[in-house]
């Protein structure tokens, strides 16, 4: 059996506590940005990667919880700071999480996990549901703890295991006992990604500070990073799509609303922060030298971070039946290939580049949608 559909019920939105817990992820997303920064490289990237899965796993997990069991009570609000604890305790280790603090790491992903798995068995889902979600998670934070306690290669693949793990967890569990709340899902998500460019904006300003005495190109350079923010923020909320987005999901039953969230808010979402992380971490060095030539790697993060974005939010609109979509992927091809101006011409040229692809597409959208309105 199957719940009524979220439309026919009242509206649930995210309270100051869930908005609370989330400034916490920006920290998070601050100590990976970190993390990539100063291992720009193959290796880097990769470990990047998996401890934004792990972390980004439970924290959408806590998403799907608190829309089960709103914070609402002082008993579930202790237990939520707990887990946000648990998180700080997490973005603490991620600097060195490969080089010594990964046992550190792992019990706080533990006990993030237990308060989880313990709110949920409160929550009136299925126990067998939960029950199955539980040994799941307990298995990937075993996993986890274990590679805490080892290095290198062997600590990688152990926390790999988990990321693969946590790919196959919602073939495993019952997913349409997880009764989902449309509208608290999308705001949520939302709230995650505007947090996600509060990052890219603190790496503007140490961008700023790290480089020399503030001159008009170095604020002139910060104005075009901040013009991409906008762009990618715009590509997100632009046309009142979370809105079109809560219609879609709540005409559907549990079991496809539940596949789809999956994909789009666990899954996409994913992939739209580390797009930001990306994005942040080479326009804090555009920012930071704005007239000279970036190195190669990170010119090629400045790129890939904007076109990564776009791509990815136009699979979420196909996805939702959004349009348009084409001019979308058009510029993340042509914010792709921008690549050789920060390398060749200056790291506020490409800046600049990928501030003007994103002004021209949306242009571009908002003159197809006024010819059709009219």
């Amino acid at each position: 059996m199957t719940a009524e559909p979220i439309a026919h019920e009242s509206e649930l939105r995210v309270s100051p506590l869930e908005l609370f817990f989330d400034l916490v992820f920006v920290f998070t997303v601050t100590q990976l940005t970190a993390s990539l920064t100063h291992h720009l490289n193959p290796g880097g990237l990769v470990r990047v990667l998996v401890m934004l899965a792990v972390i980004w796993w439970m924290y959408d997990a806590f998403i799907w919880l608190t829309n089960a069991m709103p914070p609402s009570t002082h008993p579930r609000r202790g237990l939520l700071l707990t887990a946000m604890a648990g998180f700080l305790v997490i973005s603490l280790a991620v600097p060195h999480a490969f080089e010594g603090s990964g046992v550190v790491f792992g019990w706080a992903y533990l006990v993030v996990i237990a308060v989880h798995t313990g709110m949920f068995a409160a929550a009136g889902v299925a126990r067998s549901a939960v029950l199955r979600m539980g040994l799941a998670n307990l298995v990937n934070a075993a996993l986890v703890v274990s590679g805490g306690y080892l290095e290198g290669t062997a600590q990688l693949t152990l926390w790999t295991a988990a990321f693969v793990l946590q790919l196959v967890t919602p073939y495993l569990v019952d997913l349409p006992q997880f009764h989902l709340r449309a509208d608290h899902l999308v705001e949520r998500h939302g709230l995650v990604v505007i947090i996600a460019f509060g990052e890219s904006v603190i790496a503007l300003g140490m961008g700023a500070a790290g480089g020399p005495a503030l001159d008009a190109t170095a604020v002139a350079a910060a104005l075009c990073a901040l013009a991409v923010c906008v762009g990618l923020w715009w590509a997100y909320f632009g046309h009142d799509d979370d809105e079109r987005s809560v219609h879609y999901l709540a005409a559907l039953d549990d079991a496809r609303r539940n596949r789809l969230a999956i994909r789009v808010h666990d899954l996409g979402h994913y992939l739209l922060l580390f797009a930001v992380i990306l994005l942040a971490t080479g326009a804090e060095a555009a920012v930071a030298h704005p007239t000279g030539h970036l190195p190669l790697a990170r010119a090629a993060v400045l790129g890939a971070g904007p076109a990564l974005f776009l791509v990815v939010n136009a699979d979420i609109r196909q996805t939702f039946g959004l349009r348009p979509v084409l001019p979308r992927l058009v510029a993340a091809a042509l914010i792709a290939a921008t690549v050789p101006l920060g390398t060749g011409v200056a790291s506020i040229a490409q800046l600049a580049a990928i501030a003007a692809v994103l002004a021209l597409v949306f242009g571009w959208e908002e003159r197809g949608a006024a010819g059709a309105r009219g």
